[in-house]
């Protein structure tokens, strides 16, 4: 029987999203710091990239992924232009928008995780 990883990959996601939103939170106390420049972690996809993790087919029936389908279009990040008077580049609503979102996928990754369990004690039983 092959090991499940889903607990593990499960476990660095949460993990992952924890330490965004601490670096979040560092970003919007230091949101009047005169030349605090705001950071933010890569995304977790390139966790997964390390990862090796691949999908596979095991029936004719099952679809097979193409690499569009992992693709995102990449998301818009802040530059230069986003400097304060004081050079801060904290953007109080962008912060709070990515806290949103972390917040989201961390509700998303542990409802994963519940059902997953839910669905191996039951194939245990």
């Amino acid at each position: 029987m092959s090991q499940v990883y889903l607990f593990q990959l499960a476990s660095q996601r949460t993990q992952w999203l924890s330490a965004r939103q601490s670096l979040i939170a560092d970003n919007v106390a230091n949101a009047s710091t005169p030349g605090f420049q705001a950071k933010d972690l890569q995304p977790f996809s390139a966790v997964l990239d390390r990862a090796q993790v691949s999908m596979t087919t095991t029936s004719p029936g099952h679809v097979s992924p193409t690499p569009v389908d992992f693709n995102p279009a990449p998301s818009e990040e802040s530059g230069a232009s986003d400097l304060t008077l004081s050079g801060n580049s904290v953007n109080l609503e962008s912060e709070m928008i990515k806290l949103g979102d972390v917040n989201h996928q961390y509700s998303i990754a542990t409802g994963i995780s519940r059902i997953f369990h839910q669905m191996m004690m039951s194939a245990l039983k």
